[in-house]
């Protein structure tokens, strides 16, 4: 397994190795022992989220409010997405940039991103499966948004791809607008939680 950091802090992407044989494939897309190693602290999951796409479905852009947040480990299984990480917080040095990995079920890569970023997910084939393990459970009352759509991202959406949004990302405010109802995070205190969990 290789980690690597993305351009966004406090996000990586995860290779591992994958073995084909005569009866099909063997991959572990997750070892926390290896992850712990790469970014300096274990990830405890505490729950585990699964979906099913079409073509097209946008995912995000998603976040959870400090503290606790949510850490999120994503792969997927079936299908491929263009995993989109954007640094959402107030004060970091790459704020309001984004980065992201395509996560197919050939080469099995994989995106962690800590507490306090926000996550997209572009579903770029028909009946893509995503999982997701998270360091938290779901708490709608913490649980955000920025409109994926958002013209000042600029998250490169594929050209080709008709966004398929929820309603509640469809409503969901712009990055500016986030900023100033006081949603999002700041640097210093996701980079003092994070410390806090070593």
């Amino acid at each position: 397994m290789k980690v690597r950091e993305l351009s966004i802090p406090d996000a990586y992407e995860i290779s591992t190795d994958v073995f084909p044989d005569d009866r099909g494939l063997f991959v572990n897309p997750f070892r926390g022992d290896a992850l712990a190693e790469a970014v300096g602290r274990p990830l405890h999951v505490a729950q585990t989220n699964h979906s099913a796409s079409r073509r097209g479905a946008v995912r995000g852009l998603h976040f959870a409010l400090l503290p606790p947040g949510q850490a999120k480990y994503v792969y997927v299984p079936r299908g491929a997405v263009l995993d989109i990480v954007v640094d959402i917080r107030l004060g970091s040095p790459t704020f309001g940039r984004y980065d992201a990995v395509r996560l197919d079920d050939r080469d099995f890569r994989a995106v962690f991103l800590s507490e306090g970023l926000g996550h997209c997910a572009v579903a770029l084939e028909e009946d893509t499966v995503l999982s997701y393990l998270c360091s938290t459970g779901y708490d709608p009352a913490r649980e955000k948004g920025v409109n994926p759509l958002d013209p000042a991202l600029a998250l490169p959406i594929p050209t080709d791809l008709t966004p398929l949004l929820s309603a509640k990302d469809t409503a969901a405010p712009t990055l500016a607008e986030a900023a100033d109802a006081g949603l999002l995070p700041t640097y210093e205190e996701c980079r003092a939680f994070y410390a806090a969990l070593r």
